[in-house]
């Protein structure tokens, strides 16, 4: 019973951290499809005739001064930003989701070319050519849901699980232990949903790529994870029967002769 008691406050946390990251997980399957629908939107985007005087949905790039260019490291959740100046001298604040490749090589003074569509800068090309998203572009948000999505179900439906059920099998040692091991299983499946968007990221692999990497692992994972609950259901896992030491055969033999 005193076991049973110290259980359930973590059992709790658990149980709440699951709900919390199921929402955040629906939530972002939800934007799957919509910014699926904005990146194709933007791919077809034809070039502006002209520049636009409100924010339209064709393309239009237009050149501005780097007026500051800040990465914000050391700074906790502060994106990398910049202002940039229009001919007329208008600042423009763009914020990216990371610091490479333009941003950290930005200087004040610098010309850059930033391309408009819909009234946001969405991307910045240097003097060199290179280019870079800013936050508000459209392109890969598709693979940061899915991927987010993934990683938060993963985690989410066993700290769920894993939480519910010591408290409905309050006591019972086995079960509790079996909790702990669908708990921690989800919270590796989570790790390597976290490792294929990066792969995914980092390669340039298209949108089935996430789900053709995760889905082995997930499979494997769950083997474990049901290999691992029936060995703490058994008692496979128990730790307070110890086995009986083996005789010293260089002992002397105990009795009387």
């Amino acid at each position: 019973m005193g076991s049973g008691r110290r259980q359930a406050p973590g059992s709790v946390v658990w149980l709440l951290m699951g709900l919390a990251t199921l929402v955040v997980a629906v939530a972002m399957a939800l934007e799957v499809r919509g910014a699926l629908d904005r990146e194709r939107e933007f791919r077809a985007a034809p070039a502006c005739a002209s520049a636009p005087v409100q924010a339209s949905g064709c393309r239009w790039e237009q050149e501005f001064t780097v007026r500051e260019a800040d990465l914000n490291r050391g700074q906790r959740n502060g994106p990398p930003e910049a202002e940039l100046l229009l001919p007329s001298g208008k600042p423009w604040d763009v914020t990216f989701r990371q610091t490479d490749p333009v941003v950290s090589e930005l200087a004040p003074g610098e010309k850059v070319v930033g391309l408009i569509w819909h009234g946001q800068v969405v991307e910045v090309r240097d003097a060199d050519g290179r280019r870079q998203q800013t936050s508000d572009g459209p392109v890969g948000w598709p693979e940061d849901r899915l991927g987010g999505a993934l990683a938060c179900f993963s985690f989410g439906l066993p700290a769920l699980v894993g939480g519910v059920w010591p408290l409905v099998a309050r006591g019972d040692r086995r079960h509790a232990k079996a909790a702990v091991v669908v708990r921690w299983h989800g919270v590796c499946l989570a790790a390597v949903a976290l490792f294929t968007l990066w792969a995914q990221g980092a390669n340039g692999w298209p949108l089935w790529a996430i789900p053709a990497i995760w889905g082995p692992f997930a499979l494997l994972g769950l083997a474990s994870m049901t290999a691992f609950v029936i060995a703490a259901l058994r008692g496979d896992m128990d730790d307070d029967a110890l086995p009986a030491p083996e005789p010293d055969p260089t002992a002397p033999a105990s009795g009387h002769s």
